[in-house]
Order: C-alpha cells, then sequence, then structure tokens
C-alpha cells in the first residue's frame, strides 16, 4: 500500500509537475525556433488569402508555376551600361576621420547612377573581397522580380570573386536608392549604398542635386560629408535637393534661407504643393523626399536635425544661412491637391489583408528575448500574403509595438487611403516606405501588378534582421533559393 501525502507534499508535487510541463514547453518552443542551416523562406510561412480566391484542392500555396529566376528584365542591348565593385576601404569624412567602411568602386556613397524613363539599364555587380556575398537592391524601383537583389529570395549572394548582372527597364521617374540585400543591417551601415535617379526625357534646368544621408559609426553625413559643405549657386536658379535617408531610423531634415515645395515623395511627383516655411521633414528610414525653390539672393542650408552635417547653397559659395527652428513637420496626408487615382478607398478589393507589429517574449533561432511579432507570429513563422496578377489589395498596418517602424514593401507603390481612420485629402500619396509609428493605424492600397515573391519588411534593418520581416508572394510563383548559413544567403 503506498503512502499517504499530506497536503504540503501534494501542492510541492504538483508544483513540480507543472515547472516539468512548463520547461518541456519552452524546450519545444526553443527547438522549434531553431533554423536549418537552409531553408525555403516559402515553406515556414503562414499563408493568408485575403478572403480571396485560394488554391484548388490539392495544390498547396504555391502552386507549381513559374520560378522567381525565370522572371528577369528584357534582353538586348542596353542604354546605360554601368559596373559597380563591392570592395573594403578605408573613407575619410570630411572632418578627417577615418572609416572603415564597404564600399561600392572605392567609395560610400556610391557612384550616383543617373539614368533616362525608359532606358534599358545594365548594371553588373562585382565582389572584390566583401564576405559573406552582395547583392544590390534598386530601393522603390519596380523591377522584374529576379532583378530585385534579395539574397535568398531572389539569387543567391555574390561571393567574392563573383558577380552577378543585373538589367531592367526604368518606367518611373524620380529618386531612389540602391543597396545590399545580403546582411543589409550590417552591410547598408557600413556603407554599401548609393543614390538612383531617373530623370523625364525632358530635362528642367537649373540645379539637381542629391542629399544623401548616411550615419557611419554615429557621424552623420550628407554626401559623404560629416561638417558643412558649401557650394555657389546663382541667384534665380531653380533648385531642385533629393533627399534619401539611409539610416535605420526616421530623421529629421531643416531647410532655412527659402520658403520650398515638397514635390515628389519615394519617386512619385505630388498634385498642387503649396510653398511651405519654418517646416521641419521627417524622412522614414528608406524614404526620400524631393523639394524645389528658386534660389534666392541670400545663402540657403539644408540641416540634419541635431547634427553638424549641412549642405550650404548660396550666390558667394561661402555664406551660410542660419537655423531657423520650425514650428510645424510636414503632413503629407493633407498636403497638396487631390487628384483622381486609379482606385480609392471605395474601389471594390480582390484581397483585404491586416498586419499588426507586435512585441512578445518568444525565440528567434534559439536566441530568448522580447521579439518583433507579425499577426503574432515570430519570424519566419509569419504571415505571407497571397495575391493573384492583377488583384487590387487593400492592406491595414496596425503598429502595436513601442518602436517606430519603417515598412517597405519591395516591388510594388501603395496609395495611402487613411491613417488612423483620416481619409487622406491632400496629393494622392504613393509611397514604397511608410513609417508607422507606435498605435498608429494605415490603409493603403496596390494593384498586384508585379508577379514574383517579395519582401515586406521594417527598413530599420536592425528590425529586420531581428525578424520583422515577411513576403508578398504571387500564387503560382516559387523561389529555387534558399536563405540560411550554409546557402551563404542572409535576405535582411
Amino acid at each position: 500500500m503506498l503512502p499517504r501525502l499530506g497536503p504540503g507534499r501534494l501542492l510541492l508535487a504538483a508544483g513540480i509537475a507543472a515547472l516539468v510541463v512548463a520547461l518541456g514547453w519552452v524546450g519545444w518552443m526553443w527547438k522549434q525556433s531553431l533554423l536549418p542551416g537552409t531553408y525555403d523562406l516559402m515553406s515556414f510561412a503562414e499563408p493568408d488569402y485575403g478572403g480571396g480566391a485560394e488554391p484548388a484542392a490539392g495544390e498547396d500555396h504555391h502552386g507549381g508555376g513559374a520560378s522567381v529566376a525565370e522572371i528577369r528584365g528584357p534582353s538586348g542591348p542596353p542604354d546605360v551600361r554601368f559596373r559597380l565593385v563591392a570592395q573594403r576601404a578605408t573613407l575619410r569624412l570630411s572632418s578627417g576621420r577615418e572609416v572603415q567602411a564597404l564600399t561600392f568602386n572605392g567609395r560610400s556613397p556610391g557612384p550616383e547612377l543617373r539614368v533616362t524613363q525608359g532606358d534599358l539599364v545594365e548594371v553588373t555587380l562585382g565582389n572584390r573581397d566583401v564576405e559573406p556575398g552582395v547583392t544590390i537592391h534598386w530601393h522603390g524601383v519596380d523591377v522584374p522580380n529576379a532583378e530585385d537583389g534579395v539574397a535568398g529570395v531572389t539569387q543567391d549572394a555574390v561571393l567574392p570573386g563573383g558577380s552577378f548582372t543585373y538589367r531592367f527597364r526604368v518606367h518611373q521617374v524620380g529618386t531612389f536608392w540602391y543597396h545590399s540585400h545580403e546582411s543589409g543591417s550590417r552591410q547598408v551601415a557600413r556603407g554599401l549604398f548609393g543614390a538612383l535617379v531617373i530623370e523625364p526625357a525632358a530635362r528642367a534646368g537649373g540645379l539637381d542635386r542629391t542629399a544623401v544621408l548616411h550615419v557611419f559609426d554615429g557621424a552623420a553625413t550628407l554626401n559623404g560629408k560629416d561638417g558643412v559643405h558649401k557650394q555657389e549657386v546663382a541667384a534665380g536658379t531653380p533648385v531642385r535637393l533629393r533627399l534619401v535617408n539611409t539610416d535605420n531610423n526616421r530623421r529629421r531634415f531643416l531647410l532655412s534661407g527659402t520658403p520650398f515645395r515638397v514635390v515628389a515623395i519615394d519617386g512619385t511627383d505630388l498634385m498642387g504643393p503649396s510653398e511651405l516655411t519654418r517646416t521641419a521633414l521627417e524622412l522614414a528610414a528608406g524614404g526620400r523626399y524631393d523639394v524645389a525653390f528658386t534660389m534666392p539672393p541670400g545663402p540657403v542650408a539644408l540641416r540634419v536635425a541635431d547634427t553638424p552635417a549641412v549642405l550650404a547653397l548660396s550666390p558667394d559659395g561661402a555664406s551660410v544661412a542660419p537655423a531657423e527652428a520650425p514650428d510645424r513637420t510636414f503632413d503629407a496626408l493633407t498636403y497638396g491637391t487631390p487628384a483622381r487615382t486609379p482606385f480609392s478607398a471605395r474601389s471594390v478589393f480582390q484581397r483585404r489583408f491586416r498586419l499588426e507589429i507586435g512585441r512578445e517574449p518568444g525565440f528567434l533561432d534559439g536566441r530568448p528575448g522580447m521579439q518583433w511579432t507579425l499577426n503574432g507570429g515570430i519570424y519566419p513563422r509569419v504571415p505571407m500574403l497571397m495575391v493573384a496578377r492583377g488583384d487590387l489589395v487593400e492592406l491595414e498596418i496596425v503598429n502595436s509595438s513601442p518602436r517606430v517602424h519603417p515598412m517597405h514593401l519591395h516591388g510594388h507603390h501603395a496609395l495611402v487611403l487613411s491613417r488612423d481612420g483620416q481619409p487622406s485629402t491632400g496629393s494622392p500619396w504613393w509611397t514604397d516606405t511608410l513609417d508607422i509609428g507606435r498605435d498608429e493605424r494605415y490603409v493603403l492600397a496596390f494593384r498586384a501588378d508585379n508577379p514574383g515573391v517579395w519582401m515586406e519588411h521594417c527598413h530599420n534593418l536592425r528590425h529586420a534582421a531581428a525578424g520583422l520581416s515577411m513576403h508578398v508572394a504571387y500564387m503560382g510563383v516559387t523561389t529555387p533559393f534558399r536563405a540560411g548559413g550554409d546557402a551563404q544567403n542572409h535576405p535582411e
């Protein structure tokens, strides 16, 4: 006969049993989070069809069909040809500070690529000595999927000594940029990026200048200069400044000495832009604003707030406009003049998705901690938004986490419909990189007109590396490429 246990011993036994169960559950969760040496990103994801048509019975969400490797740019003689070589280099900033950087052609920013709308562009990427490999993603350019430059999704990373050629025809006009999408949180921070400008066939006169913000080891720079850079510009000259934020965080630009207009966002012109003064411009990480003004008789200064980085324009080439404290922040939701758009909030959508960004305890590839989540899932077990070619898609993004997330959709531009329930009432606002603040809710719409497997991720690349990344995938499209350390592909 077994001895009877007293109440205390029963409670102890129950506690031990509960602890064993809890430890077993934690161990199972830890094991489930471990990523294999190579893996297909699509096989881990949770397909979400947004209320639209699903694959036929017996088919999975891949559905067979085309490979992303087959969705290439056109053949034929290119109109423009570039060669970019990724290599290590020591950069000397204008202050004299030296930075151990990763560069394209020995420079960072890399060479500015200027092309004309309609050009067939060919870019050959070589890798001299950058480990573990490199790619080039054409940020904001709606290229064919195989040219998108995401290691482990649309191509294999280019290893040292190797090369890869990108070909795409540029149909857009505007300000874009390029950067590595292999181990991006490290490689972009160290300098693997550059500006890409697509100009119209009929070019406007005046000064057309990019202002690329980057932070090297804590030093904020504009076009690689970490102090004041002066340029002579005659009074009366039309000026267009193309602001590009390559940093991981939202950055604040201040323009003093002249009224100005915001004439484009993320490579798309705005309708009826009005003049602004004493207005701060907050750019999402990865975002672009174009501003325009006529050069006045006095100096003008573009500053990166709270840093010594300044672009100073003046008729004498020596003066610097004093800083002006802004009394407002630019809001694209209400700026400019409304215009007709191909779809709106009243349109009939074939698919509607809701994406909620959160922060929860768990494991990411075996590492415990507070993890970024997408609809409650921790990478790579996150939603994959499944679409069919031609679908009109509504996407609601809710940020329930404590941080700002600049969400970037590859291969498409989305129309902002509303923010926190307030409809967009200004110029149509098309974006590819949208800041979602804490507790903010945006509703966007886009046409699924570019087949492939496309990343949707936070462009704070540290967040992307920590799991804030997912995909929009067209049914019937698969990828032969695999991610993971053994594959030498790290697509963040």
